[in-house]
């Protein structure tokens, strides 16, 4: 019997091959898990990393057989060879995959560390039978066997648990990746060392292999040598990789410090106004859509500026600072506190009624009473605060913020040192209301936001005798506008100009359609301020609209209020000839509640009188304001007039405007102002029923 002898470099050197080729494959298997890893790749990550473990397995078996010293030359059998390596692959394959499952259970361990320690020890040993010595035979201890089986099981089984920890854990990584590649080299090292120490060779004459040649050993050796110079590169690549990892941490946490000081106040470290309108779009769309409130608590120092001034910007920086620790009490998870300018403060309050507002608003106050001390001096201040509710004071934050800062100047002019809750009643809000719907009336055309509403006249038998073209402005955030509520903005800025022409582009365009539809609603009549009537451009632009559009001009009608009439009657009077000269129309809105109208009226060219809804209101039979509605209608005729009636509502107000000898009426009674494809299908609907009424 031989005994086997080792060289005692090469045992180190398979010692120290078998923990960096470890090394290298947990930390190939952590790269391709952090950077590749999903459903779809999940097959490429086991594979790769299997053959990265069968191949540290199998690199330092061999490594280590040629660390032992034979009694003559020896040879391989490439076949087995190459077998034991297959037997490796296989096992460490599975094994990985039992790492990348969500949980690892005891009876999964077990199986892993069976098949990991069958796929060692499977290697070993065929790669060991592939071991020829000339005139020798290997003889095997039983029980030598037996523990190294056991040794690469339980050592195959704690290797895949801390694996396995490896991928889960997010804390001490570098360590547990550590212990499995000194775990697992010493379940390697330990099975082969007991393998080895548990083969005898007996001489045996006649014993002869020189069917081997010779260059097997080579091949072996320059598979042993490109393995190693692989794995060689891959624990290059994940030092580098690690290099790399080392450096992006450092600019994570550069970028994290960087958005630090975009979304925060540099002095006070609370959240500024880019942090509050990332946060709102959020927690907004959420209540938004679980119908929920929520709280907006403007908060401004009282004469912060007074402090500045009497004790310098440091002791003004320092109140600041120690006011924002004092607000910081009151945030939450769902409460948060932003500084967005000087001295003013917003607190967000997520899930918060108008009562909760009011006492969290109280408590505030009640916290800055005690002063602040600062360099020796104490600091007393108070605070005004301005309250707004979701949804009911606003559907986003910049109406939130707005209405709440209203409230806050209310809180102001109380006297200070009190919190005010918004109301749109609020003269303060009323002025900001106005001039947002100024800047806002300027891009209405542009983006067309105007429309046009057509509200019929009817004739004494309710069929439409023509309309009248009102306008409505939808706007993007209130909704549709009525004229009451933009058209003395419209008039102030002069923006009436503009808004007229467009109305009697639309009413020209409109005309013309019906007119080649064959739809006899006209006369289309338009409303014009006095400054439209005053415009120089206003005769010339009315010839232009009548060309463009080869309307006839008798389908279009003018209407003036009386009082516009009247305000400087000898222009009024020469620009309505102008206009008579074109064909086109023109009637008398509001008549009866301007003055002095019935000394100029026979000398105004006009074809029409609209009375005036206030004597149509309270008309009863034999009234007051029959009588006087009789003395109109009678004038009226008596000067070649055409009159209508407005606001007709009821059905008795029509019967007696009728028995007057009233000729045209409008009023909800007959009609509301609609679009002009549903103002079509009325006037096309009464056609057939009136159709239908004459054929029985």
């Amino acid at each position: 019997m031989f005994a086997l002898g080792y060289d005692f470099w090469l045992v180190i050197g398979s010692v120290l091959v078998t923990l960096i080729t470890c090394y290298a494959t947990f930390a190939t298997e952590r790269i391709l898990f952090k950077h590749f890893y999903n459903k779809k790749d999940e097959k490429l990550v086991v594979l790769t990393t299997g053959i990265l473990l069968s191949a540290s397995i199998w690199c330092m078996h061999f490594i280590a057989i040629f660390a032992c010293q034979y009694p003559d030359k020896f040879h391989f059998d490439v076949k087995l060879v190459i077998a034991s390596y297959l037997i490796a692959l296989l096992a460490s394959i599975f094994s990985i995959w039992l790492t990348t499952r969500p949980k690892m259970s005891f009876p999964k361990l077990v199986l892993g560390a069976f098949v990991l320690g069958a796929g060692i020890i499977g290697m070993h040993y065929t790669g060991q039978f592939s071991i020829h010595v000339e005139g020798y035979i290997f003889d095997y201890d039983e029980k030598i066997v037996l523990a190294s089986m056991v040794w690469a099981v339980l050592g195959s089984g704690c290797t895949l648990w801390i694996a396995y920890k490896v991928k889960t854990e997010k804390h001490h990584v570098l360590f547990l990746r550590c212990a499995a590649t000194v775990l697992l080299t010493s379940t390697i090292i330990g099975l082969h060392y007991l393998g080895m120490a548990a083969s005898n060779l007996y001489k045996v004459p006649g014993i002869i292999y020189s069917e081997l040649p010779d260059q097997d050993n080579t091949i072996v050796v320059g598979l042993i040598f490109i393995v190693f110079a692989v794995f060689v590169m891959v624990l290059f690549i994940c030092l580098l990789e690690g290099s790399l990892e080392k450096r992006n941490n450092q600019l994570h946490q550069a970028n994290k410090k960087l958005k630090h000081f975009i979304f925060h106040d540099h002095l006070t470290q609370l959240p500024n106004r880019s942090y509050l309108v990332d946060y709102a779009k959020i927690t907004l769309s959420e209540h938004r859509l679980h119908r929920q409130k929520l709280a907006v608590l403007f908060i401004d120092l009282d004469r912060f500026k007074s402090i500045n001034d009497a004790f310098g910007n440091y002791i003004g920086d320092e109140l600041l600072i120690q006011f924002a620790n004092k607000m910081s009490q009151f945030a939450s998870h769902n409460k948060k506190v932003f500084r967005i300018s000087g001295d003013e403060f917003l607190f967000v309050a997520e899930h918060t009624n108008l009562e909760q507002a009011e006492l969290l608003a109280q408590s505030i106050l009640e916290n800055v009473q005690d002063g602040f001390s600062i360099s020796g001096h104490t600091i007393n201040i108070t605070l005004s605060i301005g309250i707004a509710i979701f949804p009911d004071s606003g559907e986003n934050l910049q109406n939130l913020m707005m209405h709440a800062d209203i409230a806050k100047l209310v809180a102001k002019e109380q006297g200070r040192n009190t919190y005010s809750v918004f109301d749109y009643q609020t003269e303060e809000y009323a002025e900001r209301h106005q001039s947002k719907l100024m800047n806002d009336l300027f891009s209405a055309i542009g983006h067309e936001q105007f429309i046009l509403l057509y509200q019929p006249k009817f004739d004494q038998n309710k069929n439409i005798c023509g309309v009248e073209a009102l306008i409505r402005w939808q706007h993007p955030t209130l909704g549709l506008l009525t004229p009451n509520k933009f058209i003395p903005l419209a008039e102030k800025t002069g923006f009436i100009i503009p808004i007229g022409y467009w109305v009697l582009d639309q009413a020209c365009k409109q005309i013309s359609l019906w007119e080649k539809q064959g739809l006899d609603l006209y006369p289309i009549s338009i409303n014009l301020s006095a400054l439209q009537i005053e415009h120089k451009n206003l005769i010339q632009t009315l010839e232009e609209k009548i060309t463009q559009y080869e309307i006839d001009p008798n389908h279009l009608m003018i209407e003036v209020t009386e009082t516009t009439a009247m305000h400087h009657i000898d222009f009024s009077i020469h620009i309505f000839k102008k206009i008579r000269e074109l064909g086109v129309g023109l009637s008398i809105d509001d008549f009866g509640t301007g003055h002095s109208s019935f000394l100029y009226l026979k000398d105004l060219p006009v074809n029409e009188l609209k009375i005036d809804r206030a004597f149509i209101k309270n008309l009863e039979p034999h009234s007051k304001d029959e009588a006087i509605l009789d003395s109109i209608i009678k004038l009226t005729q008596h000067l070649g007039l055409s009159i209508t009636a407005e606001g007709v509502e009821t059905e008795a107000q029509f019967e007696i405007l009728k028995r007057l000898g009233c000729y045209s009426f409008q009023g909800f009674l007959l009609g509301k102002p609609v679009p002009k494809e549903v103002l079509k299908i009325q006037f096309l609907s009464s056609k057939i029923a009136a159709n239908a009424m004459k054929k029985h």
